[in-house]
């Protein structure tokens, strides 16, 4: 098992589906593909990799969500996990909370839905390069 993980975030069952999908097509065996459905799971399953030592490279998450917006959720993941790499995923995400997730959780890219899936392992290539 790899000792690497991304971590895909969104309330939307079919999306975390055809997100690790993706990333499991592009990468094989490279990572551990973990999803949540909220926040608070995200965490949950955030906590639970450091407790196996496996390092959380990268978060693609959504930005409407229904606990806390996407924008947020990273900046708190980027002040207690400043080297994780930020992602966000959205349909509906404006200028301003793009703007406030580069400035405040370090937002590496943003890639609006419906996303191709080139475009999001070129995103995460290059994040990991």
């Amino acid at each position: 098992m790899s000792d690497a993980a991304i971590l895909c975030v969104d309330d939307e069952p079919s999306i975390l589906k055809a997100l690790k999908e993706q990333l499991k097509r592009c990468f094989g065996r490279r990572y551990v593909y973990e999803v949540a459905q909220s926040s608070k799971e995200a965490w949950d399953v955030i906590n639970e990799l450091a407790l196996d030592d496996i390092k959380l490279l990268v978060i693609v998450s959504d930005w409407l969500m229904p606990d806390v917006r996407g924008d947020e959720f990273l900046a708190q993941v980027h002040q207690r996990f400043p080297s994780v790499v930020t992602v966000m995923l959205t349909g509906q995400a404006d200028e301003d909370a793009i703007a406030r997730a580069k400035q405040e959780a370090n937002l590496y890219a943003c890639l609006h839905k419906p996303w191709k899936e080139d475009e999001l392992t070129a995103v995460i290539e290059s994040a990991l390069s």
